[in-house]
This record gives C-alpha cells, structure tokens and sequence, in this order.
C-alpha cells in the first residue's frame, strides 16, 4: 500500500539523544543504531561501526510521523504539487510516509489512474506514500468505484474528500464494499444544504466581518448519520478532520457504544479560531473552518483523551494566485507538512495544554494504525522510522523556507519553536539539516 523510490538501506548511529518512544514507554537518553535501515541496538556507548553518525545531544529521538491526509495535486495541478515536491516536503516536515487524497483531476477512481501513480511514486517519491483511491466515480456521489479492484492495484483506503457521500444508501453500502476489500472507509462529513455559500464558522465573527457562515452542525449532523450506519453494519470508519465540538462528542458516544471509529484532527484547528481570521488573511481560509474557542478546546481534549487517535495537516497546497483575492473568492486550503510539529510544539506543548508524548503518538502510532500500517516505533528488528527534533531552536516561517510547490501556510511570518533535524524512512535518511 506504500510505494517508494528505490534506494539502498543505510547504516546509521544516532547517538545520545532522548529516546522517546510512546506507545513503548522508552523516555531515556540512548544511542540508537540502524544496520541496513533496521534498528539494531538501543543502548549507552553503542560501537558506531564506521555508521554515519547523527549527534544526538539535547535532542529528542522520537518514531517518525505518519500524515494520514495529504492532497498532492498529482495528476492535474503540478504547479501547485507533485509527488516528488511533497514527499521532499513531508520528508523535511519528519514524516516516514503518507497518504495522498484522490480529490485530482481525473479523480483517482479507476486503477489505470492509481496504477499510473503507484509507477510515479516508486520513481520519485522521497518516502513511502500511499493513495487513497475514491469512494464514488468521479466523486459525484452516484455509484461507487470499483473497490475491490483498486485495493488490488494498491490503494491503502476510499474516500471522496473535499465533497460527502450525500446518499445513506451509498454510503451504507460504501461500508459494506470496503470491508470485502478490507480497506478502511475516510469521510468527508458536512451537510451541503447547510454549509453551501459559507466562507468561514458561522459566529459573532461572521456576523461582524459580513461573512456568511459555515455551522458547525453543517458537519455534526453528517458524523452522527456516519456513526449510525457503521454501528448499524458493524463496520469500521474514519472521520476525516473534525472540527467541532459536537463533533467530538459523537465519537466520543458512538465509541463508547463499540463502534469502531477513528478520527483525526488538523493542527490549524487545534491552535487557532475564528477569531484570527479578522485579519482576513485567506491561508486562513479552510474547510472545515476554524471554529470557535469552545470547539477548539474540545479538540484538544478529544486529542489527549484519545477520542481523536490522529493527527493530520490536510496538507492543501494552491497556486499563489488563487489566494491573493479577496477572502470570499478564495479557495479552500492551507499547507501544513512542514511546519505541523513546530506549530503543536510551539502552541500545544511549550503552554502545557497537551503533553509532548502525546503529540507525537497522535502523529505517528495512530495515524499508521487507521489504516493497518506498520507502526513506526524504536523497538529492536522494526524499521527504521525516526525523527531527530530540536525542541530549543526557533525560526520565522517565511516562504524560502518551504519545499513545497506551495506557500500558503496558515503560519507564514510567525516564529515557531521546535525544529526537524533529520528524518530517516523506510531505513534511509531522507531529510538533515
């Protein structure tokens, strides 16, 4: 379900940072050694054995990053991405893999379409990237793709992103077709009758600004239908970057009733509102919108609770262009790959509102497990999936900075603390600064 280019395994040392490892309780300072990009040894003093070394003094050695919703504009919109300008980004933002949308042009909805980007990425992509292929043909919403053959060709997931299944009887039988393919089910979920024409959250800010609202119940009422058809047909989902409140209340239900939901969470909705879109800055301007203060700080306990296992940029890049119009003529989206962990860091964990370990199992551990991947983790025999971070540097966020295609980046012009100082995936280091 990943694909690659090829390239050797490499010998590596990493040696004398903290290793902090969640999901296997390791927080100490270790070195940790990779032979032929499988972690071999975990210890104190560790022979280098002519390995390339990483010094890993006050720096924290953590499981690489997994982004379960990336939008690569590939095929259709190479100006604004591509598979190798994304992988290098996600690679610099500490990711060891991710998933791309099949919201293209043409959608992804036939495998002669994913074939062609499955032989793309096992020549350009700089770390292992998977497809998500779509749920319905051409995304209209009319009948379904053909699932079983595009989990074949090697699609890791359906989902039809950017628009929601609008029919209960298609999706209901979206969930039947994607447990005979044995692919996890992503949704969309808004109300289109009740967000269509909304520029942003649907509040006091909207009414002061003259901005027509987008509520939050526009994506509440579509979570619960979801909910309700996976608890009627026992089958497992995942909810695609939620945002509200309520939202997260009814995952929070549903899963306590044993439905087997997984959900995810953006950082731009965990560390701003809609408040701060009175600048008007359109890299402001996404959809789901940001929301209000109340509904972030739902988010951010849903995120330490463990109600939402995932976090994901819904990495959005557009051409500059598109977004120097006014706020209602732009279009939806923001890039997010390179700058997620700074911004959680500088914004979640430096003010103690969630633990450090916390962020990054909500961005490497469960993510993988969404979709059945392979969890990155330190553990002896595992791949070598790792990201050295600098929690104590510091940079302005400016345009030069990105390898993106894009510069859209809902953070541009703030200083963030927190840096990527390598990134190794699939056992090669694909990122050092």
């Amino acid at each position: 379900m990943l694909f690659a280019r090829a390239a050797p395994k490499e010998n590596v040392v990493v040696r004398g940072a903290r290793v902090v490892d969640p999901v296997e309780g390791i927080d100490a300072v270790l070195d940790v050694r990779v032979d032929d990009g499988v972690i071999a040894a975990l210890g104190t003093d560790l022979d280098t054995n002519s390995h390339r070394v990483l010094e890993g003094a006050g720096l924290v050695l953590a499981p690489a990053f997994v982004d379960p919703h990336v939008h690569l504009r590939t095929p259709g919109r190479e100006d604004e991405e591509t598979i190798a300008s994304g992988t290098a980004a996600a690679a610099a933002g500490g990711y060891c893999a991710i998933l791309a949308m099949p919201n293209t042009d043409p959608v992804v909805d036939s495998a002669a379409t994913l074939g062609s980007l499955v032989e793309t990425a096992k020549a350009e992509a700089e770390i292992p990237l998977g497809f998500l292929a779509a749920i319905t043909k051409g995304q209209l919403g009319a009948e379904l793709t053909e699932m079983g053959e595009l989990a074949a060709a090697g699609a890791a997931g359906f989902s039809d992103d950017g628009v929601p299944v609008t029919s209960p009887a298609l999706m209901r039988r979206a969930l039947q077709y994607g447990a005979v393919a044995g692919r996890r089910i992503a949704l969309h979920c808004e109300e289109a009758t009740l967000s269509r024409g909304g520029q942003m959250h649907e509040g006091e800010v909207s009414a002061e600004l003259g901005l027509t609202g987008y509520p939050s119940v526009a994506e509440s009422l579509m979570v619960e239908r979801d909910l309700a058809l996976a608890a009627y047909e026992r089958q497992p989902l995942h909810l695609l970057h939620l945002s509200a409140w309520e939202s997260v209340q009814a995952v929070r239900r549903a899963r306590a009733e044993g439905v087997v939901a997984t959900a995810e969470v953006t950082p731009h909705h965990l560390c701003r509102t809609d408040e701060d879109v009175r600048s008007l800055d359109t890299n402001l301007k996404m959809n789901p919108p940001l929301r209000s203060a109340s509904d972030r700080t739902a988010l951010i306990e849903a995120l330490k609770d463990g109600t939402v296992t995932a976090i994901a940029t819904d990495h959005a890049p557009h051409a500059r262009h598109e977004k120097e119009v006014p706020f209602e003529a732009a279009p939806f989206g923001v890039t997010g790959l390179e700058t997620a962990l700074a911004a959680l860091y500088t914004n979640l964990v430096e003010p103690g509102l969630v633990p450090l370990e916390t962020v990054l199992e909500r961005m490497s551990a469960g993510p993988a497990r969404a979709y059945g991947l392979e969890e990155p983790r330190i553990v002896v025999g595992k791949p070598a999936n790792l990201v050295l971070l600098d929690f104590k540097a510091s940079s302005r966020v400016t345009e030069e900075t990105f390898r993106s295609r894009s510069v859209n980046s809902w953070v541009l012009g703030e200083t963030l603390k927190g840096a990527v100082r390598a990134t190794i995936a699939a056992g090669r280091v694909v990122f050092a600064a």
